[in-house]
């Protein structure tokens, strides 16, 4: 079984939609991630699984949970870091560490975590003399503290330097690879295409692809780019006859094809049998952020949310 089921989940705020049928499964020890632009209904969506809020329609449950009426039963399975959080200002790191410990039956040595994420030299520091990178890093400790079987991620490596969200992303890899299942909803596409197994992007509260980052990232426009300067002019028709081109622009003698893998090996075939070199020759890959943009630009029909599932 699916340890997270989400089945046509509704949740309007004055007779608006902001999620609108949304559907998925997540399988226990993956990384999930949610993407979307602000407004698209990923906090809202997440916020019924954590069972902060309750759906109008459709059903959530968290290991065959209801996720609002065994909300106890969850909150030893789920352990939340949300977007947007505070502590009593005069609490300290270690007693904020020790006391999240206190609501667990087996928590979470709570010493290395603190060590893993940078806050040992903090544990005698107030809550409010904390930085936001610091503050952030003391959320994602608690919540592990309690050994979830479930981690949510809303977020979690804002206002984190380069450095600390490349070593928050390892530690996350690492409670993957221990058996914990993490729904991580984040805007940073390299952490997204780093980090999950599949990921779904909602946009107007609907899911308009389901996929792995690679099939995600397959979907876009243009998968691939070349250009190159040609050492004599080719027939365009020709280029545009290449398996899998899209679009073929000649400016200033310099030649850009959009395409895939076959693409670029059609065209070395075609550059060897005519003679010709490629001057400054570029083969750039398509991203997760151009997989993105494309998913959610003006006028992207969202999926049939059972479809996507089965992507």
């Amino acid at each position: 079984m699916p340890i997270i089921e989400v089945n046509g989940l509704v949740k309007a705020y004055g007779g608006r939609p902001v999620v609108d049928g949304v559907t998925f499964t997540v399988a226990e020890g993956e990384i999930f991630g949610i993407l979307g632009p602000n407004g698209a209904g990923k906090t809202t969506t997440v916020e019924c699984v954590e069972g902060l809020r309750s759906p109008d329609s459709g059903t959530v449950r968290i290991a065959g949970l209801d996720p609002v009426a065994d909300h106890d039963r969850v909150t030893h399975i789920l352990g939340v870091q949300l977007q947007q959080s505070r502590l009593q200002p005069k609490i300290t790191v270690r007693e904020a560490l020790e006391l999240y410990s206190a609501f667990y039956p087996r928590p979470a040595d709570w010493r290395p975590l603190a060590e893993r994420l940078g806050l040992t030299g903090k544990l005698d520091t107030r809550f409010a003399e904390l930085s936001g990178g610091q503050q952030q890093r003391l959320f994602i400790a608690l919540a592990l503290v309690g050994s979830p079987r479930i981690v949510v991620l809303d977020e979690l490596t804002t206002g984190l330097d380069p450095r600390a969200r490349r070593d928050t992303w390892q530690l996350i890899e690492d409670i993957r690879d221990s058996g914990v299942t993490v729904l991580l909803v984040t805007h940073f596409m390299e952490e997204a295409q780093r980090l999950c197994d599949r990921i779904a992007v909602i946009d107007r509260g609907r899911i308009t692809a389901l996929d792995t980052p690679a099939g995600l990232i397959g979907r876009a426009a243009a998968s691939t780019v070349i250009s190159f300067t040609p050492s004599r002019p080719l027939d365009e028709p020709e280029l545009a006859a290449l398996p899998d081109a899209g679009s073929v622009r000649l400016t200033g003698g310099r030649v850009e094809i959009t395409g895939t893998d076959r693409t670029v090996n059609a065209l070395l075939s075609l550059l060897a049998r005519h003679s010709v070199t490629a001057g400054e020759l570029r083969v750039v890959s398509a991203t997760l952020d151009d997989a993105f943009l494309d998913l959610t630009a003006p006028g992207t029909q969202a999926t049939d949310p059972t479809a996507a599932q089965e992507a």
